[in-house]
Protein backbone atom coordinates (compact mmCIF):
# COMPACT_ATOMS: atom_id res chain seq x y z
CA UNK A 1 0.00 0.00 0.00
CA UNK A 2 1.37 3.78 -0.90
CA UNK A 3 2.16 5.77 1.76
CA UNK A 4 1.10 8.98 1.91
CA UNK A 5 4.17 11.85 1.02
CA UNK A 6 6.22 12.57 4.43
CA UNK A 7 5.48 16.47 5.34
CA UNK A 8 8.42 18.19 7.23
CA UNK A 9 7.43 18.33 10.94
CA UNK A 10 8.27 21.73 10.66
CA UNK A 11 5.55 22.31 8.08
CA UNK A 12 2.32 20.34 9.77
CA UNK A 13 2.91 22.77 12.49
CA UNK A 14 2.24 25.59 10.65
CA UNK A 15 -0.64 24.11 9.34
CA UNK A 16 -2.24 23.29 12.68
CA UNK A 17 -1.38 26.69 13.82
CA UNK A 18 -2.49 28.32 10.80
CA UNK A 19 -6.10 26.44 10.49
CA UNK A 20 -7.24 27.92 14.03
CA UNK A 21 -6.08 30.90 13.67
CA UNK A 22 -7.81 31.34 10.17
CA UNK A 23 -11.02 30.18 11.50
CA UNK A 24 -10.46 32.64 14.81
CA UNK A 25 -10.75 35.13 12.17
CA UNK A 26 -13.58 34.22 9.86
CA UNK A 27 -15.69 33.08 12.94
CA UNK A 28 -14.83 35.55 15.42
CA UNK A 29 -17.81 38.23 16.02
CA UNK A 30 -17.40 42.00 15.41
CA UNK A 31 -15.63 44.27 17.87
CA UNK A 32 -18.41 46.39 18.13
CA UNK A 33 -22.23 45.64 17.14
CA UNK A 34 -23.49 46.67 14.32
CA UNK A 35 -25.17 49.84 14.41
CA UNK A 36 -28.79 50.82 14.67
CA UNK A 37 -30.22 52.56 11.73
CA UNK A 38 -30.60 56.22 13.67
CA UNK A 39 -26.35 55.57 14.15
CA UNK A 40 -25.47 54.66 11.19
CA UNK A 41 -27.64 58.00 9.33
CA UNK A 42 -25.71 59.50 12.25
CA UNK A 43 -22.45 58.83 11.19
CA UNK A 44 -22.77 59.51 7.29
CA UNK A 45 -23.65 62.54 8.00
CA UNK A 46 -20.89 63.37 10.65
CA UNK A 47 -18.27 62.55 8.76
CA UNK A 48 -19.80 64.76 5.79
CA UNK A 49 -18.65 68.32 7.51
CA UNK A 50 -20.38 71.54 6.44
CA UNK A 51 -18.72 73.78 4.20
CA UNK A 52 -17.74 76.00 6.83
CA UNK A 53 -17.00 72.96 9.12
CA UNK A 54 -20.00 72.47 11.07
CA UNK A 55 -21.36 69.29 11.71
CA UNK A 56 -23.46 69.80 13.92
CA UNK A 57 -26.50 68.24 12.47
CA UNK A 58 -29.48 67.66 14.58
CA UNK A 59 -31.63 69.10 12.83
CA UNK A 60 -30.61 67.01 9.62
CA UNK A 61 -31.11 64.00 11.05
CA UNK A 62 -34.61 62.19 10.25
CA UNK A 63 -36.81 61.27 12.97
CA UNK A 64 -37.91 61.64 16.31
CA UNK A 65 -35.52 63.61 18.25
CA UNK A 66 -35.71 64.50 22.14
CA UNK A 67 -34.27 67.75 23.81
CA UNK A 68 -33.88 67.21 27.55
CA UNK A 69 -35.40 70.26 29.29
CA UNK A 70 -33.20 72.35 31.78
CA UNK A 71 -33.32 71.44 35.57
CA UNK A 72 -34.80 75.17 36.32
CA UNK A 73 -36.98 77.93 34.48
CA UNK A 74 -39.83 78.80 33.22
CA UNK A 75 -41.33 75.56 31.11
CA UNK A 76 -43.54 78.14 28.91
CA UNK A 77 -40.48 80.16 27.96
CA UNK A 78 -38.29 76.92 27.33
CA UNK A 79 -41.10 75.10 25.20
CA UNK A 80 -41.60 78.76 23.41
CA UNK A 81 -38.54 78.70 22.75
CA UNK A 82 -38.26 75.38 21.14
CA UNK A 83 -41.27 76.00 19.29
CA UNK A 84 -39.57 78.67 17.24
CA UNK A 85 -36.86 76.18 16.90
CA UNK A 86 -38.59 73.80 15.80
CA UNK A 87 -40.41 75.66 12.88
CA UNK A 88 -37.17 77.09 11.73
CA UNK A 89 -36.05 73.61 11.26
CA UNK A 90 -39.24 72.75 9.87
CA UNK A 91 -39.76 70.01 12.60
CA UNK A 92 -43.02 69.16 14.61
CA UNK A 93 -42.95 69.89 18.18
CA UNK A 94 -44.70 68.07 21.30
CA UNK A 95 -44.12 68.41 24.83
CA UNK A 96 -42.75 65.05 26.41
CA UNK A 97 -43.43 63.86 30.25
CA UNK A 98 -41.67 60.60 30.80
CA UNK A 99 -40.15 59.20 34.02
CA UNK A 100 -37.55 56.40 34.49
CA UNK A 101 -39.18 54.19 36.04
CA UNK A 102 -42.37 54.12 33.69
CA UNK A 103 -42.42 50.89 31.24
CA UNK A 104 -44.08 52.60 28.73
CA UNK A 105 -41.80 55.40 28.67
CA UNK A 106 -38.76 53.32 28.61
CA UNK A 107 -40.54 51.08 25.47
CA UNK A 108 -41.34 54.60 23.72
CA UNK A 109 -37.63 56.13 24.31
CA UNK A 110 -35.98 52.48 23.52
CA UNK A 111 -38.51 52.87 19.99
CA UNK A 112 -36.64 56.16 19.19
CA UNK A 113 -33.26 55.38 20.14
CA UNK A 114 -33.07 52.33 17.91
CA UNK A 115 -34.45 54.39 14.69
CA UNK A 116 -37.50 52.11 14.44
CA UNK A 117 -40.00 55.51 14.57
CA UNK A 118 -37.89 57.17 12.00
CA UNK A 119 -40.00 56.54 8.97
CA UNK A 120 -43.18 57.00 10.88
CA UNK A 121 -42.32 60.36 12.35
CA UNK A 122 -39.29 62.16 10.21
CA UNK A 123 -40.08 65.04 12.01
CA UNK A 124 -40.87 65.24 15.34
CA UNK A 125 -38.89 66.67 18.17
CA UNK A 126 -39.84 66.10 21.98
CA UNK A 127 -38.75 68.49 24.56
CA UNK A 128 -38.38 65.95 26.96
CA UNK A 129 -39.42 66.50 30.56
CA UNK A 130 -38.82 64.12 33.90
CA UNK A 131 -42.48 63.95 36.04
CA UNK A 132 -40.81 63.30 39.51
CA UNK A 133 -38.16 66.47 38.32
CA UNK A 134 -40.01 68.46 37.17
CA UNK A 135 -44.11 67.85 38.60
CA UNK A 136 -44.21 71.31 39.60
CA UNK A 137 -43.10 73.50 36.95
CA UNK A 138 -44.84 71.70 34.28
CA UNK A 139 -47.97 72.17 36.11
CA UNK A 140 -47.26 75.92 36.18
CA UNK A 141 -47.51 76.32 32.49
CA UNK A 142 -50.77 73.99 32.30
CA UNK A 143 -49.32 70.43 31.77
CA UNK A 144 -50.01 67.97 34.13
CA UNK A 145 -52.09 64.54 33.53
CA UNK A 146 -52.79 61.74 36.09
CA UNK A 147 -50.61 58.73 33.70
CA UNK A 148 -47.78 59.12 31.74
CA UNK A 149 -46.16 59.23 28.94
CA UNK A 150 -47.89 62.68 28.48
CA UNK A 151 -47.23 64.04 25.18
CA UNK A 152 -49.21 67.39 24.63
CA UNK A 153 -49.24 70.03 21.97
CA UNK A 154 -48.00 73.02 22.98
CA UNK A 155 -49.36 76.30 22.50
CA UNK A 156 -47.80 79.41 20.88
CA UNK A 157 -47.00 81.16 24.24
CA UNK A 158 -45.35 77.35 25.24
CA UNK A 159 -48.14 76.94 27.70
CA UNK A 160 -50.30 73.97 27.61
CA UNK A 161 -52.74 73.88 24.60
CA UNK A 162 -54.99 71.18 26.48
CA UNK A 163 -54.44 69.01 23.82
CA UNK A 164 -52.94 66.06 24.92
CA UNK A 165 -52.54 61.98 25.03
CA UNK A 166 -51.27 60.28 28.89
CA UNK A 167 -50.88 57.26 29.49
CA UNK A 168 -50.10 53.82 27.70
CA UNK A 169 -50.17 50.25 27.93
CA UNK A 170 -47.26 48.02 30.12
CA UNK A 171 -45.06 45.90 27.45
CA UNK A 172 -43.86 45.53 24.69
CA UNK A 173 -47.11 46.69 22.26
CA UNK A 174 -46.53 49.92 24.25
CA UNK A 175 -45.57 51.50 21.16
CA UNK A 176 -47.97 50.31 18.95
CA UNK A 177 -50.25 51.57 21.06
CA UNK A 178 -49.41 55.05 21.41
CA UNK A 179 -48.15 55.41 17.86
CA UNK A 180 -52.32 56.75 16.49
CA UNK A 181 -52.71 58.91 19.65
CA UNK A 182 -49.37 60.56 18.84
CA UNK A 183 -50.40 60.91 15.09
CA UNK A 184 -53.77 62.70 15.98
CA UNK A 185 -51.61 65.24 17.86
CA UNK A 186 -49.50 65.37 15.27
CA UNK A 187 -52.19 66.49 12.90
CA UNK A 188 -53.21 68.88 15.08
CA UNK A 189 -49.88 70.42 15.94
CA UNK A 190 -49.90 70.80 12.13
CA UNK A 191 -53.12 72.65 12.19
CA UNK A 192 -51.96 74.77 14.50
CA UNK A 193 -48.23 75.77 12.75
CA UNK A 194 -49.99 76.62 9.95
CA UNK A 195 -52.62 78.95 11.50
CA UNK A 196 -49.19 80.32 13.00
CA UNK A 197 -47.55 80.94 10.01
CA UNK A 198 -50.42 83.14 8.20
Amino acid sequence: MPQPPTVPAHCGARLQLGLPAVLTVLLACPAAPEPSPREAATERKDSAAAPDGDTNTDTDTAGPQFVAAADSGDIAELVATELKRADADDRQLLVYVGASWCEPCRYFHAAVEDGSLDAVWPRLRLVEFDLDRDRDRLAAAGYSSTMIPLFAVPGPDGRASGRQIQGSIKGPGAVDQLRPRIDGLLRMASADARSRAR
